[in-house]
């Protein structure tokens, strides 16, 4: 089945609204991109205009701001320690916005999309 991201059906109150819009697919969506720990991997997809997005599908290095020296270190992603979009995505060692993961620099903060961008980002955790 189509992914449609349109306005509800539904009303806040549970009617219906008499629907005048038929499928489009401008409003046409797509699944999510369950970023996971592995060697590089980036799809690039075509959008509206002829732009590219970029959609990283598995990730193994990541930009660590250290806030105590005031700079940008590489490191290399180990595990997932928590994940607080589910519970269920640290055994699969999924990344999220928020994810926790374990380096070789210490505990890291993931603090981009890493679902929609080709990079990771991330901020030491004390």
């Amino acid at each position: 089945m189509v992914i449609i991201q349109g306005r509800s059906k539904r009303k806040p109150t549970g009617g219906r609204y008499k629907s005048k819009e038929t499928k489009r697919l401008s409003k046409s969506g797509s699944k999510p991109i369950l970023t996971k720990i592995g060697e590089k991997k980036v799809k690039k997809l075509r959008t509206v205009g002829g732009n590219l997005k970029t959609k990283s599908m598995q990730l193994e290095v990541i930009n660590v701001y250290d806030s105590k020296s005031k700079k940008y270190i590489k490191a290399k992603l180990e595990t997932v320690m928590s994940n607080p979009a589910n519970r269920h995505y640290v055994r699969r060692n999924i990344l999220t916005k928020g994810t926790i993961v374990k380096t070789d620099k210490g505990s890291v903060k993931i603090t981009n999309r890493p679902g929609q961008e080709a990079a990771l980002n991330g901020v030491l955790v004390d």
